[in-house]
């Protein structure tokens, strides 16, 4: 077992700039992200502003630009894996601006790793902490000002894992399952939403690989990173 620090904060609560961040959003834009990589996406870029991201396709007319909530003129998708996951996106770069997950990782840009999460990437990202021997890690919970359950439930098991603790997931996908984020797009509150998304975010380990997130051309880029499984971790 790795001795590992963890910390789990809100966007409101980063005082300062972390070395090492897991930036969370299970609900839906960090499920989004890998799936938009899992259709073939070459890179996300992580916009500040709708307006911000609408300039960035201007300036690239192939970019595809996506947000929360309903369709927009000018964005091409939105925040939904379920209506993702039929979209082919070879070699596109993708601009995602969300209300809590792209806010999230902007605030820690700084910081010497940044790594985006959900469920769906939960053994990978906890493979390139141990990889990487981090011993301080901060965990930002983006949902509902640092409370949104499903954040933190993934995020706890994400550092249990790091920390080379077992895989028993029961209570952790539980308590996402019955969070509010859950409840509100099962019942048709949010905007833009497929009546899979919920099970499609609390799909354990569904992708290979974690998510990167560096300063490229003064804009924070989402890549995906794969890490080979040690010999003796055996099968996820």
């Amino acid at each position: 077992m790795t001795r590992m620090d963890s910390r789990f904060v809100g966007i409101a609560e980063l005082a300062e700039t972390p070395s090492v961040a897991v930036v969370v959003d299970v609900m839906r834009a960090f499920t989004v992200a890998a799936w938009a990589f899992a259709r073939g996406a070459e890179k996300i870029v992580l916009a500040g502003s709708l307006d911000e991201a609408l300039a960035l396709k201007a300036r690239h007319p192939d970019r595809l630009a996506l947000k929360d909530g309903a369709s927009a003129p000018g964005f091409d998708l939105v925040n939904s894996p379920g209506l993702l996951r039929s979209v082919d996106l070879g070699g596109r770069t993708v601009v995602q601006k969300t209300t809590a997950g792209t806010v999230g990782a902007l605030a820690v840009e700084d910081a010497s790793l940044v790594l985006c999460a959900g469920f769906v990437v939960a053994e990978a990202t906890a493979r390139v902490l141990r990889a990487r021997e981090c011993d301080e890690v901060t965990f930002v919970v983006t949902g509902e000002d640092g409370q949104a359950d499903e954040d933190l439930a993934c995020a706890q098991y994400i550092a249990r894992r790091a920390a080379g603790e077992g895989r028993d997931t029961a209570e952790f996908l539980r308590r996402a399952a019955g969070s509010r984020a859950a409840a509100e797009l099962a019942e048709g509150v949010r905007q833009g939403v497929h009546p899979d998304d919920v099970a499609l975010c609390l799909e354990l380990d569904r992708f290979p690989f974690a998510m990167v997130a560096a300063s490229e051309d003064s804009h924070m880029v989402l890549r995906p990173c794969t890490v080979p499984r040690p010999p003796d971790e055996g099968a996820v």
